[in-house]
């Protein structure tokens, strides 16, 4: 009985989503596909490197095939002690990681749209110079793989809500 009626529950909730006109962003034609043919340009060091490793991973960027778009990323970096010991040490620190982007078209190099994203942490720091040194990389990371995130997301959008019309 119990299962029964967890099964007209459920198709219920499927008929109410199809209903209601629920499509999932990525299912959108073309929002795939467009973020695998994008180029991601990024700045020499190691937040760089990171955040352009996110990114490829997030597109499913398709090395082999043509770039429909480049991306230009600016970075920007910021380390602020939040908490002090009496004696003047941090032993907190906040991480902001600044991305600026440009999505130019190809072959036209026109701006197809502009973006920001800022990522703010925090993470400990240790009196051992390795591990403060392993957790700032460690906040590094963190905070290129959230940009990354937080870029795809606003290009898929901007993408299924068709990339023409906006920018």
């Amino acid at each position: 009985m119990k299962r029964a009626a967890l099964l007209a529950a459920l198709s219920l909730s499927a008929a109410a989503l199809t209903g209601c006109g629920f499509t999932p962003l990525y299912a959108e034609p073309g929002v795939t596909s467009s973020l695998a043919a994008i180029d991601v340009v990024a700045p020499d060091g190691r937040a760089g490197y990171l955040i352009r490793q996110h990114l490829d991973d997030a597109f499913g960027r398709n090395h082999g095939g043509p770039s429909a778009y480049t991306m230009q990323l600016a970075l920007g970096e910021s380390r602020y002690p939040r908490g002090v010991r009496i004696d003047n040490v941090a032993t907190r620190y906040e991480y902001v990681l600044v991305a600026d982007y440009e999505l130019r078209a190809q072959p036209t190099g026109a701006v197809a749209k502009r973006g920001r994203v800022r990522v703010e942490l925090t993470y400990d720091s240790a009196d051992q110079p390795y591990a403060s040194i392993s957790a700032q990389q460690d906040a590094q990371d963190r905070a290129a793989a959230e940009a990354a995130r937080r870029i795809q997301l606003e290009l898929a959008v901007w993408l299924a809500d068709g990339a023409k019309t906006k920018s």
